[in-house]
């Protein structure tokens, strides 16, 4: 009889144990997925800078062969591409976390990851407007919400003062990121929600890809008011631009002055849209 009674109270006591062993692993378990990571690869330019203005710059140790800004993003470790990073050389980068972004990278690619173990965040947003929100929600992840809460709100500050201001213009614009192939700007890109948010209308809005291929036949059918040349690195665009400028010189646009050579701010959903929108507007008003 005390046997069995010593033996209920054995077994009392393991089960005690038991639970307490696996309260404190949750409890480790949480402390270490909360941490903030100290080694982050970014496999976007976009996330890139984000990444960077929010502070994190100094943890960020691979980037891909297209991360050119801001100026220290260069000095980190290339592991390819967007489309097709090079997985030996993200994993020998022995990463925390491996950035992405739905818009140029693959979900097979973050697969792989996770079937290694590899932790990754994927950066969902893909409009001006939801721009602060996607910034604050990746603070979150990566346990940094001061730096990206003040990144964010910056953004947010001067986007609420040009919803308010919005007004239609009744002007048709088109932006050009490339001359021969004439290749513009149409919807899902930052571009487009710029041209939007300011009154204006692009008028690549109904392409059926983010940036069409256009012939100078289109181009002269939707008349544009404004043309917008964006930037190129290494590449002088004024000359670069020349050629087609010259067959449509006939168009209002041309003719009226109004073809304006401008920075890629807005090329990539970060930091940097609101210095595009600046730049957008203020030749708008011209």
């Amino acid at each position: 009889m005390r046997k069995t009674v010593l033996n209920k109270k054995n077994r009392l006591g393991f089960i005690v144990l038991f639970f307490l062993l696996l309260t404190l692993n949750l409890q480790l378990s949480t402390v270490s997925h909360a941490e903030a990571p100290g080694r982050i690869v970014s496999l976007a330019p976009s996330m890139t800078e984000i990444l960077f203005a929010a502070g994190l710059g100094e943890r960020v140790i691979g980037v891909t062969s297209y991360c050119d800004y801001p100026e220290e993003a260069k000095a980190r470790t290339k592991i390819g591409g967007m489309s097709n990073p090079s997985l030996e050389a993200v994993l020998s980068l022995k990463p925390d976390i491996v950035i992405m972004t739905t818009n140029g990278n693959s979900k097979e690619f973050e697969a792989r990851l996770h079937s290694l173990g590899i932790k990754t965040y994927v950066f969902m947003t893909r409009t001006i407007d939801q721009l602060p929100e996607g910034i604050r929600k990746m603070g979150q992840a990566l346990d940094s919400e001061e730096g990206f809460d003040r990144l964010a709100s910056s953004i947010e500050g001067p986007l609420s003062e040009y919803k308010a201001a919005r007004k239609d213009k009744g002007l048709k614009v088109v932006f050009m990121l490339w001359p021969e192939p004439l290749m513009v700007a149409g919807p899902g890109t930052a571009i487009h929600d710029a041209i939007t948010l300011l009154g204006a209308t692009n008028i690549a809005e109904d392409a059926k890809i983010q940036y069409p291929k256009y012939s100078i036949e289109e181009i002269v059918r939707r008349s544009p008011d404004i043309i917008f040349v964006g930037a190129a690195t290494g590449m002088d665009m004024q000359k670069k631009s020349s050629g087609l400028l010259e067959r449509i010189a006939y168009l209002p646009a041309v003719k009226n002055g109004k073809v304006f050579f401008v920075s890629e701010n807005l090329y990539r959903l970060g930091p940097r849209v609101i210095p595009g929108l600046e730049e957008l507007a203020q030749y708008l008003k011209k």
